[in-house]
């Protein structure tokens, strides 16, 4: 029997919130599910909501997000880099450095 679905596959998402987006195969946990990571986030996922490509990437099981993300973009699929959000919290706290300049400042 031909593994579909084997590590460096690559893949479309067929159902979700990440549907029509390409990811690769990262790692199988078992006969109905692979880990995926790409244009999805990574996750585990049902091996009936990805549509296999016949191009496949060398990497290793359980590949970082950088190194699935510079070997899709030799494959030549574009991946966006995602933005880290900032928070209320995180916005206050600030930095020790940040905040000793604040106190500096306010002093003059």
């Amino acid at each position: 029997m031909i593994k579909m679905f084997d590590v460096g596959r690559i893949c479309v998402k067929l159902a979700g919130r990440d549907a029509n987006k390409v990811c690769v195969v990262i790692d199988i946990i078992d006969d109905k599910f692979v880990l995926i990571d790409g244009q999805t986030r990574r996750r585990k996922c049902n091996i009936m909501h990805l549509e296999p490509l016949k191009q496949k990437v060398k990497i290793s099981k359980k590949a970082s997000h950088d190194v699935v993300v510079k070997e899709l973009k030799k494959a030549g699929i574009k991946v966006s880099e995602k933005k880290v959000k900032r928070t209320k919290k995180t916005d206050k706290k600030g930095t020790k450095k940040e905040k000793e300049e604040i106190k500096t400042s306010k002093k003059k």
